[in-house]
């Protein structure tokens, strides 16, 4: 029987979050505390993310989600992408890193599914597109709900039109990349009450909402607009078993850092975190092309990171930062649901 999100003990989701901060441990411990935990495939090996999927298994008996970015075209231009490595060039080299080489990467897609449709969790999600209606139904075929990640009404009728059973409605405040589908789009800044409530007027499917979730009022209001859950990132960031580095962490509690924006300098797709010096600095400057600039900035990142700098690092987070807390993941997942799992939830077939 395929997985309904109104088996749910509590209607909150994990985010999946791809380098670092998501981890089987979180998504079990999402999982095992009534919510929906999940693992991020991105930037994974297809045999690592499968591993990952066998330690949630081996962790909680709860449902299981999983995300995979969909691959798109490049908009990387070869001349912007080498006037961009020169400016990155000296900051690198303080580091003791250099720029690294860019090439194509589909995230290993093919072989990701291929996990997917062997390992079926009950949930699959998708980031930076919209898969083929033959991917989705294949999943479907193998007892997987499929969820597409959508930014605005026309984005959610490509969904529904390619045969997804829910969306993942994720509004501006979302922290770490938005799910676009056209990389070169500058996202939106419409309310995601607003945008919640446009797409359950165009379409009747299930309605996960993202983006700067904190508290059980924003549960409670979500669930309001039309929502079967609540999908939250940023608030799992200082959780005991969340893979959130030192660097980040500290960043997140850190008054030299003020506000958020969304920046194309770290990866060359627009992602929302904390302002620092680099974005500062490059965002002006930085070409569109993904997966192209985050093969560009991925080694100063990583070295800025271990000499303890988070001026050079990317510091993903969406704008209720300051709210999070730390502590284990099911006090989290509590605080969320409090008397939010008793608000009225719309009605849906899956």
């Amino acid at each position: 029987m395929t997985f309904s999100l109104h088996d749910l003990a509590v209607p909150i989701v994990g985010a999946p979050m791809a380098g670092g901060p998501g981890t089987p441990a979180l998504a079990a411990a999402v999982s095992n505390a009534g919510g929906l935990g999940f693992l991020a495939a991105g930037y994974l090996s297809a045999e690592k993310f499968a591993d990952s999927i066998a330690a949630v298994r081996a962790a909680s008996t709860g449902p299981l989600g999983v995300n995979l970015f969909v691959p798109q075209p490049s908009l990387a231009d070869a001349a912007a992408l080498a006037r961009y490595r020169e400016l990155l060039a000296p900051l690198a080299e303080r580091y003791g890193a250099e720029p690294g080489r860019t090439h194509p990467d589909d995230d290993a897609w093919d072989a990701k599914l291929d996990v997917v449709a062997d390992t079926a969790p009950e949930v699959a999600s998708f980031t930076f597109g919209c898969p083929s209606s033959d991917a989705l139904a294949r999943l479907r075929d193998r007892g997987v709900l499929t969820a597409v990640t959508v930014t605005s009404v026309d984005e959610a009728g490509v969904a529904v039109g390619a045969g997804a059973d829910a969306l993942v409605v994720q509004g501006p405040a979302a922290g770490g990349h938005r799910g676009t589908f056209d990389p070169g789009r500058k996202p939106g800044d419409e309310p995601l009450e607003e945008l919640l409530a446009a797409i359950r007027a165009a379409h009747d499917l299930p309605l996960i909402a993202a983006g700067g979730l904190s508290t059980a009022g924003d549960v409670r209001r979500v669930l309001s607009f039309g929502a079967m859950a609540a999908q939250a990132g940023t608030a799992f960031l200082l959780s005991d078993e969340a893979g959130t580095n030192p660097v980040h962490r500290q960043a997140l509690s850190d008054p030299q850092f003020t506000h958020t924006v969304v920046t194309r300098a770290f990866s060359g797709r627009f992602a929302r975190g904390l302002a620092n010096d680099f974005t500062d600095r490059f965002d002006p400057v930085a070409p569109l092309g993904y997966p192209e600039v985050n093969q560009l900035t991925g080694a100063m990142r990583r070295a800025a990171v271990a000499a303890g700098d988070p001026h050079c690092a990317n510091l993903w987070a969406g704008t209720a930062w300051r709210g999070i807390r730390q502590g284990a993941a099911a006090d989290i997942v509590a605080a969320l649901a409090h008397r939010g799992s008793q608000a009225s939830r719309p009605a849906g077939s899956v």
